[in-house]
Parts: C-alpha cells; structure tokens; sequence
C-alpha cells in the first residue's frame, strides 16, 4: 500500500480544535465490519453520536437515525494502534532540531516527558494517519538505559492536549548494545546496565532519613517510586535473549509491571515470557536484521499468539527517513509468516489498545468506545488496498478524494 492524496480541510479543521468540539453524528457503512469485540460483521453499520460510538451490528437490523452523515467501505475497522513508536518526537526530515526522542547526556532520566517534547504538527503524524492509525503510543526512544516517558495520543489537535489520551503511559528503559555509554561513560557493560537501574530502584525505594522534615523534591526518584507503586509500568527495548531475562530478573526483585519491547529473540524464551506474566511489544517485522536484531524471526508473531503470550506490533525506529514504519504493513507482514488475519488485526487494534492501557477507549468497535474508524478499499493487508477514510472521536479527518 502507498500513501493516497486526501481530502484535507477536515483534517485540518480537525487540528484546530480538539475533535470532540466537532464531532459528528456518522453512520459508517461496510461490506464487512471487524469489530475486533466479536466475529466479523457482512453488511454491517457503525453509528457514532458526539465522537462515541453508539451501535454496531448487521445493517438489516441496527437502527440508522435519519439525517446522519453516511460513509461506505469494503472493510471497515477500528482505527489502529500503533503499540510504540516515536512519531511526534523526531521528525521525517531527518533534521537534528526535531530530534527529540532521546537525550543522551545522562544514562537514567526517567524525568523526562514526552508531552514536552510532542510536536502534533510534524507531518509523520499526517502521515502515518493517512494509512489508518488514529492512536500512538509514542516517546522517548531506545539509545540510554532510561530514556524517559511515553504518552498516548491521537493522530489530530493543534496542541499535545489536544491529542492526548494519556498523558503518561510507560516509562522506557533500553538493555543491550543499544544502551551502552561511549567513550568510557558507564554502563560500559551488561552487568552495568543492570547494577545502574537496580541502584536507581534501591534509591527510590528508600525512605527520607527524617520523616519529619519534607525531603526535596526528586524529579527522577518521584517517577521511579511511581514505576516501583505500579502506578506506571516499566518498558524495556530488550531483543537478545540475555538481555530479555535480565529484564525478567529485575520483574521479579522488585515486582515490576514489566513490559517487553523489541523482543527479537523471544521465540527462545516463550516459557519464561508466559511463566513472567509480560506482555510484549515486537519489534517491526521488516526491521533490519543486524546487531541485537540478527536472530530475528519473520514468525516469531505467530509463536508468541500459539504461546499465548500478550502481545502487540509496532513501527518502532527507523534511523533513516521517514523515521517511521507503518504498523499496518507490519502486522500484514506476520500474516504472510503464519499468524492468522483476524489475530494480526488484533495486534494493530484491541490487543494494542490493551497494551498500552487505554483498551477501555479504543481498540474496538463498541457501544460507548471512542468514534475512531478506518476504512479500506479491499484487504487492510493487501499492498494495493487503499485507506478511503479515517474517522476520529467522530470526526471524519480524511476520506478518499473524488
């Protein structure tokens, strides 16, 4: 699939303003509906009133209020989920000043956020919209041991509150060759990397000496103590199979909510994963194959669904232009490597919506759940299958030039 020109005054209208402050009352027609909340749907309807969701089912038998705007599809689905990624935060022209995702004068940096480093005016964000992701579970990147926050936000909004759905989501941390300092900065070693993040564990879990006295504030031990309550869960890019279990063995020290990101040699480790309790965010498909990705597996999708391992896919990084993939040809990727249609669509929609905490928003097609639709010409996964439309909270932001 490439990208199509599309009508765009909705889109940018849509950016102006929050998108609730527009929704419309919508019926979205399809041939065939994925609901990803049940089976598949032939000839069904969506209804959406005020930026929500209000019916789903077969057309011969869902009311359809009068005057409501109607669009059509082949197949139409809920808007995808990019599971992680760092769009917003770099941008597609490969310019050292929208390059925000990663800091590197310090190895740990939980304090850094990503809603002061978002830009929802950077066109990658308009860009990967166009191939039907309404959702983005995006910051700071691989490259230092804690490289900072990530957020939730949809592809609209002339602000980050105006695209925000979760204002912090993760806090992300890097084991392996990807996070090792340079020039004799510390970690220099796997078993640095390790001491490090259990040393700024420790130290947030200690109490202030004199409990009488407020202590100072501590920007990176105060998200910290959050990672260590739970209240925040811990994202690790860990792609050997050592580096995965050193992330497994800090889980179980200081019984983490651990979340496994890039995972390229996870297909060794389907026990463990199962056995930890991690959900895990794979590594793009079509990633290249060197470094820590050199055993990367095209199937390895397929064996984390038979294992029943959570998990999801997504665009990850890309250091060259445009800086992104998109999570759409990634997921039909797995499916031409044993993973079946409908569970790929799941790892694009609902099982990433899970993911990332906000399944109770999106994800799927369901009374009550935010309007965010895409729409396709043909098979989602197939090359020459056009995206014809993208509703979000209720706001059609694009649809098929005429």
């Amino acid at each position: 699939m490439s990208a199509r020109k599309f009508t765009i005054a909705a889109a940018i209208v849509a950016s102006a303003l929050s998108s609730t402050a527009l929704a419309q009352d919508l019926v979205i027609r399809g041939e065939r509906v994925y609901t990803m909340a049940g089976a598949a749907i032939e000839n069904g309807v969506v209804v959406i009133e005020d930026g929500k969701i209000v019916a789903v089912g077969p057309e011969a038998s869902t009311e359809v209020p009068e005057g409501y705007e109607q669009l059509s599809a082949r197949v139409v689905t809920p808007g995808l989920v990019d599971a992680h990624t760092v769009v917003g935060l770099t941008g597609y022209s490969n310019q050292p000043d929208e390059q925000d995702f990663l800091e590197t004068s310090s190895p740990i940096q939980p304090e850094l956020r990503a809603i002061d480093a978002y830009n929802p005016d950077e066109r990658l964000v308009d860009w990967v919209r166009g191939f039907g992701v309404t959702t983005l579970h995006t910051g700071h990147g691989t490259g230092t041991l804690i490289s900072g926050q990530t957020m939730v936000v949809k592809t609209v909004g002339l602000t980050v509150d105006d695209a925000m759905v979760e204002r912090r989501a993760m806090v992300a941390g890097n084991l392996g060759p990807g996070a090792l300092g340079n020039g004799g900065k510390a970690p220099g070693t796997r078993p640095k990397q390790i001491a490090m993040l259990r040393e700024a564990l420790l130290k947030a879990q200690a109490a202030p000496e004199k409990k009488d006295e407020k202590p100072k504030r501590d920007l990176q031990a105060e998200v910290t103590r959050d990672v260590l309550a739970k209240k925040l869960p811990l994202m690790i890019t860990a792609n050997r199979a050592q580096d995965i279990m050193g992330a497994l063995r800090l889980k179980q020290e200081f019984d983490l909510d651990l979340v496994i990101d890039g995972a390229a040699e996870a297909y060794l480790l389907l026990d463990e994963l199962r056995d930890a309790g991690v959900s895990v965010i794979l590594h793009p498909t079509m990633t290249r194959q060197f470094g820590d990705y050199a055993n990367a597996s095209f199937t390895t999708a397929a064996a984390l669904r038979e294992a029943g391992i959570p998990f999801a896919l997504q665009s990850g990084y890309e250091a060259y232009v445009p800086k992104t993939r998109v999570v759409l040809w990634e997921a039909g990727f797995a499916v031409g490597h044993g993973l079946a249609f409908e569970d790929a669509l799941r790892t694009v929609t609902i099982d990433a919506a899970r993911i990332i905490g906000v399944g109770d928003r999106v994800g799927s097609l369901e009374p009550g759940k935010d309007g965010d639709i895409a729409m396709f010409d043909g098979d989602p996964f197939e090359y020459t299958t056009r995206v014809t439309g993208v509703v979000i909270d209720g706001v059609v932001v694009s649809r098929e030039a005429n």
